[in-house]
């Protein structure tokens, strides 16, 4: 895995979609160069260039197809509709070894995204180190905080739970989590992906239940990390 002490670059494939680019938002605040990645090159330039103009110009981003996205950076973001989790990892497969990927996907099945329906492997993240490999640490965060969180200047609301394929792995999530100026939680291991996935669409009905657009969750009663 790379030494944590020396990441600098950040990549985001699927960072053309809302969280995705939420989250590259934050990093590149913190100071992190950002590569976007999409299948579509032209798309990812222009997620880049609205970022770029969101920030004023102060700051590293950068758009490209997801297997260079995947090459270039230090640290990999996977943030895609569960639809396109397997043909995604499988493009960059070769890339990702040797690297850290942080695994934002949730296994929603439409129509019905407010019931938890996990795959077969047990979780999304899960699923990932079943196609990557062990040559590929995998650690699964930022599910459980909307959007509007990601993009608002207020500090939100919600905490982040990291669970991952070693301790050494969730650190270095943790380190991201603090970076984009949330707070982090150790949950454990990868198998508890799980609980964390799963619990996007109870956030997801109370949301609809509740006139709510941005449910999240909050850790009691243990002292702040």
């Amino acid at each position: 895995m790379t030494d944590p002490f020396l990441v600098h670059s950040i990549g985001i494939l699927g960072g053309t979609g809302k969280e995705g680019k939420g989250l590259a938002y934050r990093w590149a605040k913190a100071g992190y160069r950002i590569y976007i990645g999409s299948r579509s090159a032209e798309k990812a330039h222009d997620a880049a260039g609205d970022l770029m103009e969101l920030l004023a110009g102060q700051a590293l981003i950068q758009g490209c197809e997801n297997v260079e996205t995947a090459e270039k950076s230090d640290i990999i973001v996977l943030s895609v509709p569960y639809s396109a989790h397997r043909e995604t990892l499988l493009s960059v497969k070769d890339a990702l070894q040797g690297k850290l990927l942080v695994d934002v996907t949730v296994p929603l099945v439409p129509p019905r995204v407010a019931r938890v329906q996990m795959p077969p492997a047990g979780s999304a993240a899960q699923e990932a180190r079943e196609i990557l490999g062990v040559g590929v640490e995998v650690t699964a965060a930022f599910q459980n905080i909307s959007y509007e969180h990601l993009m608002s200047e207020r500090a939100p609301d919600c905490d982040v739970l990291v669970t991952g394929t070693s301790p050494e792995a969730r650190a270095e999530t943790l380190r991201l989590v603090d970076a984009a100026g949330l707070v982090g939680w150790d949950a454990g291991p990868l198998e508890n992906s799980v609980v964390v996935e799963g619990l996007t669409s109870v956030l997801i009905g109370i949301n609809r239940k509740y006139g709510s657009r941005h449910a999240g969750i909050r850790i009691t009663g243990a002292p702040h990390p």
